[in-house]
């Protein structure tokens, strides 16, 4: 089947589930992820899996778009007023997430899994470390879709992608630390200052990037003052996909960047009202369908029946953790009712970093007698989060009161 025949099917299915979705008081979102689900190689085999195979760069200048507008809603006078719980709650939903699902599969992982070979000390402490460090991450992709769809406004919806923007970076954290230490219950590693230094020199030259192209986008924007919405766009295009694909050939974080961009866009750029409305006029449609459409062509279903209890354990664990952290911060920093009670809703779901981070641990030789474990809990919570997420999201903005109620209710 020609390439260009698939694309448009692709597009042309996620936007007619998308309106169907729309049409009976549903997200979008869910529309396009269902979509894909549809046209899975594994249920309707009729869209190649060869094709699907070779779409990370279509997914990838997705992800650099959304990554940059959830940048966009960090613009500082707004975020300061709320500063305080919005690091409280992100502290505190993140390690809890983390602590949650640690302990979780230390005491019912042994009852799930059994055999021989899985000890304690290099099985179940290793799989339970770095299944936990992928707890803490939010992918605000879902909840920003429903955000723009419903003009979603108010401190719930301002503090869900403040923390899911600042969540990753405790991911990340996690993510390393936790590797360092199941390196040393596997091979006895010595654990050395360069592990817990690694994070934080990623962290820092992604945010570095991330200014300097925020900066550049600044400049060309204040000397091509009387440009076209068209020639603005395509150096919006081209300045992203050189920020993604820098922090690849570095080794950096690949969101982390495109996130910084965004902020230094939204902060210091005269026109950063236009810039965004921009973007969520003419390409935000288009994005949101391809990357929830095509990601969930990517879902593979056998994960769900051959590893039920693990993914099971992951995603109610996680979710107390979320709710629980969100909830004490709240309280802690004495943010309003509203955002103690529904915030938590808007971290859910999870996607994109997370199965990054998977894959790489698929690729060390030294994780491999759990990887694939993790890789299958992994993208199957990743399912469950992607098909819920919108839905919960919306559910907790409109009971905050921060949906414009109109002919979507």
């Amino acid at each position: 089947m020609e390439p260009i025949l698939i694309v448009g099917i692709i597009i042309f299915t996620g936007f007619a589930a998308g309106e169907l979705c729309a049409y009976f008081g549903l997200p979008k979102v869910t529309g396009y992820i269902l979509a894909g689900l549809l046209l899975n190689p594994d249920v309707t085999h009729f869209i190649p899996k060869s094709f699907v195979a070779h779409t990370t760069l279509v997914t990838n200048i997705a992800l650099s778009f959304i990554t940059f507008s959830v940048g966009g809603t960090l613009f500082f006078p707004k975020i300061r007023s709320m500063g305080k719980s919005i690091l409280l709650i992100t502290l505190l939903e993140a390690e809890f997430a983390f602590l949650f699902v640690v302990f979780s599969f230390i005491l019912l992982g042994p009852l799930v899994i059994s055999g021989p070979k899985f000890t304690f000390v290099s099985f179940f402490i290793p799989l339970s470390l770095l299944l936990a460090s992928l707890a803490s991450p939010t992918d605000p992709s879902a909840t920003l879709a429903v955000e723009h769809e419903y003009h979603a406004k108010g401190e719930v919806t301002s503090t869900i992608m403040g923390v899911a923007a600042f969540d990753d970076i405790l991911g990340i954290i996690n993510y390393s630390v936790a590797v360092s230490i199941a390196g040393i219950c596997i091979f006895h590693q010595p654990m050395d200052i360069h592990s817990f230094a690694s994070p934080l020199i990623k962290i820092s030259g992604s945010i570095v990037l991330g200014g300097l192209f925020g900066v550049v986008l600044n400049i060309f924007t204040k000397i091509f003052d009387k440009r076209t919405e068209g020639e603005l766009i395509t150096l919006i295009i081209g300045l992203l996909a050189l920020c993604f694909g820098l922090s690849e050939v570095l080794g950096l974080d690949k969101l982390l960047p495109t996130m910084t961009m965004g902020i230094i866009v939204a902060n210091y750029n005269i026109k950063r009202k236009n810039i965004f409305k921009i973007l969520e006029r003419y390409t935000e449609e288009l994005i949101f369908v391809l990357f929830f459409t095509i990601s969930a062509m990517h879902l593979n279903f056998s994960v769900l029946i051959s590893n039920y209890l693990l993914i099971l354990i992951f995603v109610v664990f996680r979710t107390m953790g979320k709710f629980s952290g969100t909830i004490l911060g709240g309280k802690i920093s004495k943010a309003s009712l509203s955002v103690q009670k529904y915030t938590a809703f808007g971290l859910i779901p999870q996607g994109g970093i997370v199965i990054g981070l998977a894959l790489i641990i698929k690729q060390n030789a030294a994780f491999a007698s759990i990887s694939d474990i993790i890789l299958n809990v992994i993208i199957g919570a990743t399912i469950v989060h992607e098909i819920i997420g919108p839905v919960i999201s919306k559910f907790a903005l409109k009971k905050a009161g921060e949906i414009i109620l109109n002919q979507k209710g």
